[in-house]
């Protein structure tokens, strides 16, 4: 009865809107939507867009305002076409200025810095510096003019990841509502990414009469994809084709061949991506790690032939910092990029973290007896990056605030060799290790810190920074991921307990009974248990089978998260209306499509395993554990030279006193280790987040969720190593070194 009446109320409502249209059309009149369509819409806009595109907005209205340049004909309606794509609020104009002025502020900006900061540094770095900036800006140029297409390309990749799963919700929906529009509302309730906000956009074309039919409007949308994912275009066309079909056998075999079309052609796309894949990840590797690490390797010896009173040490460790820690990390961002950009899209997870009902989990939550409150991780990661940072810099406040070290001296008294640790002046000569280890040059200029003490304290810095946002990452994640993982489990049994229940439902038996029976059959099983609070909750508290699913406190949804599982209840509710027969056959279908979706997805995974365990071997060990044995070694390299001139510089005149005084003459004074270790420390850590998002997303496309997870992993893990390595490296070769140099000597 309650069918009927819905029904009855269905057809009223589609009367009443052609009847409205067809007297606006004779009447010749435009009526305007009704704002509540468009408020929605903008609302939903507001939400799926990320912050930073907002920033880029207000950045091009205010450039497009400030300096209006128009861009060239031929590309206008490209970047038109890239800014709907990513559904920027933005003009091909206001996108064109913000790429020349922003430049230009860039490399005025620069030279200021540029004529500023020597005076700050006690460097002369001012053509370095504006040479630097104008690079930047010329580059800047180049990023922000070609930024809307990246954004497009972005929108894309996140938008094709919930491809697969859309084609899965229209096509289960209309197995048993042959209803194009209703499908994509169902769909877009569904689908938590960028896709969701798109399939809202084409029936709020519709509803503004921007085109006349929903078919219109989804043919229009599906242009934007031909040529990106012709296999997406082709499965939205069979569906829509399903509509024109008299038979009901051949309706549905139009639906199901739709799916099989987009999960085939997805697989074999990856296929070939991962065959191709191999030479870019290999010139990564080396771009990104093994070049940057040799060339560690002869950086003392460089560092100390290079420096000298017109190239100062501070100076030299600038333009090493900017090679490091700006521009190889931005190369390696650019070719992970031109990497990605050629991934085949289709398939991901959603990110739950993005449904309000679970964005509690990011917080540190407190409680106080029924009181809750959240405080974010980034307060914990602030007191983490203070304190680490006091720690890291206290070579250089103690040396502001004084002019004494602590140094370990060896002295001869009577026949015995004495070794004391005490605190005298810089540049105590009896000294064969030093904390600060500060050191006039030739010219008066006092340089360091040269110590051992003031190079492991340097070790602080990758150690707070590193621990800091790997605790955020993973603070923010963990308990998601957690989640998100019992309900991966609850979604690979799911397909044999759908199938379970869609023969109880085709035998006869009502939903209510049939959720029992299944949960008692899988006692033990995570599926077992979201049937039995199904089953618990109608029968114990005499609610309906809608109710005990989706009860936003008690419901079995509120346990087990998934749009998969979502959907398919929603499925059961609708069609069981229709009777238990029709449930039945929507559950057995649904079930097919999962173990379809899932022997693709793992198909997929196989293709990627070698390549993926490759780079995280590259994350989690080779690059920690190589660059830590490096900085001891130059740790020990710029000790021993540092040793090696002021013993030579200290023997008396005659010809090998002159020969070794010319010998000195050749060395320069060098890079101290606790600049070196900064650097290098800083660029494993940038070097580490690179290659985590990359890795993670050939693997797993925008998984947001899984790519902060492990950021949190692998920088935690990945510093603490590298912090090991490197103290362990230079603590035992600058004690072999000294006992070597003293022997010598």
């Amino acid at each position: 009865m309650f069918s009927l009446v819905k029904e009855k109320k269905d057809i009223q409502d589609l009367v009443k809107k052609y009847k409205q249209r067809l007297t606006r059309e004779i009447e010749g009149k435009l009526e305007v939507a009704p704002d509540f369509k468009s408020r929605e819409y903008h609302e939903f806009r507001k939400d799926m867009v990320p912050s930073h595109l907002s920033i880029y907005e207000k950045a091009c209205k205010i450039s497009e305002k400030t300096l209006k340049i128009a861009p060239d004909k031929k590309l206008a309606p490209k970047l038109e076409k890239a800014i709907e794509t990513c559904h920027l609020n933005i003009t091909p104009t206001g996108a064109t200025s913000l790429a020349i002025l922003a430049p230009i502020v860039v490399i005025l900006a620069g030279m200021f810095i540029s004529m500023v900061l020597p005076m700050l540094l006690q460097a002369d770095i001012g053509m370095f510096g504006i040479l630097f900036f104008m690079v930047l800006g010329a580059s800047l140029y180049g990023i922000l003019n070609k930024l809307p297409f990246m954004m497009a390309s972005s929108w894309r990749l996140k938008a094709s990841n919930e491809m697969v799963l859309s084609v899965f919700y229209i096509v289960t929906y209309m197995r048993h509502t042959s209803n194009i529009e209703n499908a994509l509302v169902f769909a877009s309730e569904h689908l938590t990414g960028p896709l969701s906000l798109d399939l809202r956009k084409v029936i709020w074309d519709v509803e503004t009469e921007r085109y006349e039919t929903v078919k219109e409007s989804l043919d229009n949308y599906l242009e934007s994809w031909r040529d990106w994912n012709n296999e997406y275009v082709e499965a939205m066309h069979l569906i829509e084709s399903s509509l024109y079909e008299s038979s009901e056998d051949r309706r549905l075999s139009l639906l199901d061949k739709s799916l099989d079309v987009i999960l085939e052609e997805t697989y074999e796309k990856m296929l070939h991506y991962a065959h191709n894949l191999h030479g870019p990840i290999t010139m990564l590797h080396m771009l990104g790690v093994i070049l940057p690490i040799l060339g560690l390797v002869i950086l003392p010896l460089m560092a100390s032939f290079m420096t000298s009173e017109s190239l100062p040490p501070n100076e030299l460790a600038i333009y090493i910092a900017v090679m490091y820690n700006i521009a190889l990390p931005l190369i390696v961002y650019y070719f992970g990029k031109n990497i990605l950009a050629s991934r085949p899209t289709g398939y991901g997870d959603t990110n739950i973290g993005e449904r309000k009902e679970y964005s509690k989990y990011k917080y540190i939550i407190v409680k106080f007896g029924n009181t809750e409150y959240r405080m974010s991780p980034l307060v914990m990661t602030v007191i983490i990056g203070i304190l680490g940072l006091l720690l890291t810099f206290m070579p250089l406040i103690m040396h502001a605030s004084t002019d004494q070290d602590i140094v370990i001296t060896k002295n001869v008294r009577g026949n015995k060799v004495v070794t004391a640790l005490s605190i005298h002046a810089e540049n105590y000569k009896n000294a064969i290790y030093q904390f600060l280890g500060y050191h006039e040059t030739e010219a008066g200029q006092l340089i360091g810190p040269y110590g051992l003490g003031a190079a492991i304290f340097s070790l602080f810095l990758p150690l707070t920074i590193g621990l800091s946002i790997g605790y955020y990452y993973s603070r923010r994640s963990k308990k998601l991921v957690k989640i998100r993982e019992s309900t991966k489990k609850l979604e690979d049994e799911f397909a044999s307990s759908l199938f379970q229940l869609g023969n109880r439902l085709g035998d006869g038996l009502p939903a209510e009974i049939a959720f029992s029976k299944v949960a008692d059959v899988e006692r033990r099983s995570t599926t077992g248990n979201f049937f039995n609070i199904v089953a618990s909750n109608i029968r114990r508290l005499g609610m309906s089978v809608k109710q005990a699913i989706f009860d936003k406190k008690i419901g079995a949804l509120t346990y087990y998260p998934s749009n998969l599982i979502e959907s398919s209840m929603k499925v059961l509710v609708e069609s069981s209306r229709k009777g238990p027969r029709i449930a039945a056959q929507a559950l057995l279908n649904i079930s097919r499509y999962v173990k379809e979706i899932h022997r693709v997805n793992e198909r997929l995974k196989d293709l990627m395993a070698d390549i993926i365990s490759s780079m995280k071997s590259q994350i989690s060990f080779l690059t920690p554990v190589i660059s830590g044995i490096v900085i001891g070694i130059t740790s020990m390299v710029t000790y021993i030279l540092s040793r090696l001139k002021y013993k030579m510089s200290s023997l008396g005149g005659g010809d090998t006193g002159n020969a070794l005084g010319g010998m000195v003459n050749i060395f320069g004074d060098g890079i101290p280790t606790y600049y070196t270790q900064m650097i290098v420390g800083l660029y494993v850590i940038q070097i580490t987040y690179l290659l985590t998002v990359i890795s993670n997303s050939i693997e797993n496309g925008n998984d947001k969720l899984n790519e902060e997870y492990m950021l949190g992993k692998n920088l935690m893990k990945s510093t603490l190593l590298y912090v090991f390595i490197s103290l362990a490296v230079m603590l035992v070769f600058n004690l072999i070194a000294g006992s070597i140099i003293e022997s010598m000597m």
